[in-house]
């Protein structure tokens, strides 16, 4: 399939109620409104396809960038490609959960994820937490310094109330994927939890919500998650 073929397909495959959920989200046009489930078929007949991944990219239809990063090829891809997709990532569906699950697919993840923590720009800074997350929630224990990821807890404790607000998000999402996926340091982590717990973040109609990332942890330990990890980070 080229460019044109597939952009026609996820059209196709788009309804008004799922684009106005993206829309609601951050996504902004053009988008068609194509639920992620309905483009497994597609790719499965694509496979990975680097060349047409980065065509669909630069598209900056959201539909298209989302399905760039399930058909991208991580193996191909290099520092300076991530940093040009991260560049193009308007809002955090597209941050978190194209450029940062498909980094976490490639050998230099932590490394660049280390360099987005320390960015002041929010998405990168959002991205680089997140993809720790997808890490954590695949990879062996390890294949991780718990020293270091003792820090980055350290970190989260001491700066996630100043932090902007998507990074807030995936800040928390660590201190929970920590906890659950990464139990060397759950306790650790559950500590860092229940000192954060009064961090808030906006709501429905801009109201402010706590987030019970303490909870939540507690919830999966009931639940015998602990040590959870996925077989696959990208769909």
């Amino acid at each position: 399939m080229n460019v044109q073929e597939v952009l026609s397909e996820l059209e196709s495959l788009g309804t008004e109620r799922t684009k106005k959920r993206y829309l609601s989200e951050g996504a902004r046009e053009p988008v068609f409104g194509a639920a992620t489930g309905a483009m497994k078929p597609m790719s499965k007949i694509i496979k990975k396809d680097q060349a047409l991944a980065e065509e669909l990219y630069a598209t900056g239809n959201y539909d298209a960038m989302y399905l760039a990063g399930v058909i991208a090829d991580p193996d191909a891809m290099t520092e300076e490609d991530f940093e040009r997709w991260i560049d193009a990532a308007y809002f955090y569906m597209i941050s978190d959960f194209i450029v940062a699950v498909t980094l976490a697919e490639t050998k230099f993840a932590q490394a660049v994820a280390d360099k987005w923590i320390d960015s002041e720009d929010e998405l990168r800074r959002s991205a680089g937490w997140s993809c720790y997350c997808w890490l954590l929630g695949s990879r062996k224990d390890d294949e991780f310094d718990a020293e270091k990821l003792e820090r980055l807890l350290n970190r989260v404790e001491r700066t996630i109330h100043q932090a902007p607000e998507r990074a807030v998000y995936s800040m928390a999402n660590f201190v929970y994927t920590t906890a659950v996926s990464y139990t060397p340091l759950h306790h650790r982590a559950l500590e860092t939890a229940d000192k954060i717990d009064s961090v808030e973040v906006g709501g429905p109609g801009g109201k402010r919500k706590g987030i019970q990332t303490s909870a939540n942890i507690r919830k999966a330990a009931e639940k015998n998650r602990l040590g959870f990890k996925r077989k696959y980070v990208r769909c």
